[in-house]
């Protein structure tokens, strides 16, 4: 089963993940976050410090599907920590040292978008419960640079994607988590 969380940013959407998954006896937390710089290193040490000790941490930010499977454990929750990370990633790594201006944003939304399939297909097959976290991107003005522009509307349509597949989809406003699937 795979349940989608969703909300803006610090909407307690994390929070209300971590207590879905909290109610199987453990729990595998797939971090997707990347370090590279100084504030990133301390939000993901503040995210490290405020989860479970027994909880598993895998750090791992493509390539889901080699976590996520048919043998993992049903006793074991699996909560990803973000989608909306992992797509940041995915383009930053397909675009390589491109500058910005030069960026194939179709090929990159293929890339982001194998990613997504696989991951989809991971969770289809797999036992344990798996809730994903991703921001709602696109409740707000229009960006007014194209990389945000295109970042958004892929996010968007990924979310999409994700909520369509799900079994459950939470959206998650100033810490109260409403399901809308």
């Amino acid at each position: 089963m795979m349940y989608l969380i969703t909300g803006g940013a610090r909407s307690g959407k994390s929070r209300h993940a971590e207590r879905l998954a909290a109610s199987s006896e453990r729990v595998l937390y797939i971090a997707t976050s990347k370090i590279f710089d100084e504030e990133m290193a301390a939000r993901i040490q503040h995210h490290r410090d405020s989860r479970p000790t027994h909880w598993r941490t895998v750090e791992q930010h493509r390539d889901l599907h080699s976590i996520i499977g048919a043998e993992n454990d049903p006793q074991e929750a699996i909560l990803l920590e973000c989608i909306t990370t992992l797509i940041t990633n995915i383009m930053f790594d397909a675009a390589g040292d491109a500058p910005e201006d030069e960026w194939d944003f179709v090929a990159i939304e293929q890339q982001v978008n194998q990613q997504i399939d696989r991951l989809l297909a991971a969770c289809a097959v797999c036992p344990s419960p798996v809730y994903l976290v991703t921001n709602e991107v696109g409740m707000g003005i229009v960006p007014e640079n194209r990389l945000a522009r295109h970042f958004r509307d892929i996010a968007g349509r990924v979310n999409q994607r994700l909520a369509a597949q799900a079994q459950g989809v939470w959206l998650v406003v100033s810490g109260i988590g409403v399901k809308i699937k």
